[in-house]
């Protein structure tokens, strides 16, 4: 069981332009204390086929944590349109927010964003240069894909016979899965 669990995560000011910042209000319960910053990141996948072009928006540290409820706006910068390639800008794309614990990720919740133009006559026929500032970015909120990784959240304690499992959890955030309201709504652990 996961000593840090995401209850909810609400993706606000969307859609919006592809430049203004990335807004998620972020809601967790924290079960055992933990001495040491969770450190959430927010990435955008600047291309499907070369992560190099994957751009790192925010990285913050919020801690230690006692046993509770907690909500906070995870504000980040809109991704740099110089470091993406002109024919992956328009289109569908991923967006990952994660977060750790002592270097150990243990939750990943990714979304498809659609970027786009805001006119109908440019999305009929796009101009050769793209113009950034007339794209507009729709992230699909309803539908996240979330990843669970097992990790020891008190790493200074090796229990006996604690090992972690091989396989993550991942649930595709809709009301299909058993078990799981998903996100924005909620994230709870898959049936078996």
């Amino acid at each position: 069981m996961s000593a840090v669990n995401i209850t909810n995560v609400a993706v606000l000011d969307n859609p919006s332009a592809f430049l203004n910042p990335f807004q998620f209000e972020i809601s967790y319960e924290c079960l055992v204390p933990l001495k040491d910053d969770l450190e959430w990141k927010l990435i955008y996948v600047g291309s499907a086929e070369d992560e190099t072009y994957d751009q790192l928006l925010e990285s913050v540290l919020v801690g230690p944590v006692n046993v509770g409820n907690y909500r906070f706006v995870f504000e980040a910068d809109p991704p740099d349109p110089s470091k993406i390639r002109d024919e992956d800008i328009i289109g569908v794309t991923v967006l990952l927010l994660t977060c750790s614990y002592v270097g150990q990720e243990f939750i990943r919740v990714g979304y498809y964003v659609n970027n786009d133009y805001d006119d109908e006559q440019l999305r009929e026929e796009p101009p050769q240069k793209v113009l950034i500032g007339r794209v507009q970015r729709n992230i699909l909120a309803d539908k996240p894909r979330v990843t669970k990784f097992p990790i020891n959240f008190h790493p200074g304690n090796n229990e006996q016979g604690e090992q972690p499992a091989s396989l993550p959890e991942t649930t595709n955030g809709t009301s299909e899965d058993k078990g799981n309201e998903g996100l924005p709504h909620s994230v709870d652990e898959p049936s078996s």
